[in-house]
């Protein structure tokens, strides 16, 4: 590696493909991991930790959609309906079957990763409206499932598990939980960002950009294109299990049509085709909600002379007015999301004071 006054060279390919090819960059990394391992849980009282292990998961879910959407370029609206998927199959294996929450949480994956493969095949023939409609289906079909098929969610649709424990060790308080969401945090974060680099990432890219060159030059759109549902689907699994032992119960409810929405907008806000832009994407959304309940009362007060105690059902609607505001403004402003607003700020200052 060369150091000049113009910036950082790589002299090698090797070099070239590393995960951060800029020493600050490494260095950015580490504190940010010093953050995540070390400050947070010191800084933030249990309530607030709660709204952090919430972001964490729903990072895993969003990263998961972004290699299907964002990078291979297959919409999909039944996110949450995969992520329900993981979510009972970890209750089951845990409560019926005596599983360890550290076997429970891969099976979901993987039964969630067999079942978005095979939900993936209309895939091969269809795309775009016509897939998204496809996917649904999923968001539908699952739920149905587990209210008639006493056997998955038994009489009341839903499971109870006990609390996650390892060697003795139990993960009964927010900041203990918060440590292991962690841990598949940056397993997810970390093993995207180097699928993203390798050569089937860049096969998931020919195929969003144009997918009838990409079978020309050599790709098997078979291959990739299930395999990208399969990926998605593993990590919505790993989520959805997640979720499970976090809530200490398995619920349809906490997966319905609008969680499938909330995570499209993730990553449509956060930036497509860009893991970081995932969770950028995940704090927006899960931060936005906790702002407004904050914010809207003494709007709605001041604004339109609604007292707080009236204004439950005007609080909830005008929420999601502005929340729709807000995501619409956003995209005008930025139609690739935080990802690229994030890339403006390390350009202007990398470039600084010749960012002209």
């Amino acid at each position: 590696m060369i150091h000049r006054e113009a910036g950082v060279f790589q002299t090698s390919y090797e070099g070239d493909m590393s995960l951060y090819t800029l020493p600050l960059a490494k260095w950015t990394n580490w504190g940010m991991l010093f953050l995540l391992i070390v400050v947070l849980p010191l800084i933030l009282n249990p309530h607030k930790m709660s709204i952090v292990n919430t972001i964490a998961l729903s990072a895993i879910g969003a990263i998961g959609l972004n290699i299907l959407v964002g990078y291979t370029g297959q919409i999909s609206i039944g996110q949450g309906a995969f992520m329900m998927i993981g979510s009972y199959t970890a209750a089951i294996v845990s409560s019926r079957y005596g599983w360890p929450f550290w076997l429970g949480i891969p099976a979901g994956g993987v039964v969630t990763m067999i079942a978005g493969t095979l939900f993936g095949i209309p895939s091969l023939r269809i795309k775009g409206l016509y897939l998204a409609i496809a996917t649904l289906a999923v968001q539908l079909i699952v739920p149905w499932m587990i209210l008639h098929i006493k056997w998955i969610g038994g009489d009341l649709g839903s499971i109870y598990v006990d609390t996650p424990e390892i060697m003795g060790f139990t993960f009964d308080t927010e900041y203990k939980r918060y440590f292991l969401i962690l841990v598949f945090f940056l397993l997810a974060y970390y093993g995207a960002q180097n699928l993203v680099r390798s050569r089937v990432g860049r096969a998931f890219i020919a195929v969003r950009e144009r997918d009838f060159a990409a079978e020309i030059i050599g790709v098997n759109l078979f291959k990739y294109k299930l395999l990208s549902f399969a990926v998605s689907s593993f990590y919505a699994g790993v989520a959805g299990a997640l979720y499970a032992y976090y809530l200490r119960i398995a619920n349809y409810e906490n997966f319905e049509l609008i969680v499938s929405i909330d995570y499209l907008a993730m990553i449509i806000i956060g930036g497509l085709g860009s893991v970081f832009g995932a969770v950028l994407g995940a704090i927006f959304i899960r931060l936005l909600p906790v702002a407004l309940d904050l914010t809207v009362p003494a709007i709605a007060e001041g604004l339109f002379g609604v007292s707080y105690q009236d204004s439950a059902n005007f609080l909830a609607n005008f929420q999601l007015l502005i929340f729709g505001a807000l995501i619409i403004g956003f995209l005008v402003i930025e139609p690739a999301g935080l990802a690229r607003l994030w890339e403006h700020v390390k350009r202007y200052f990398r470039l600084w004071p010749f960012s002209y």
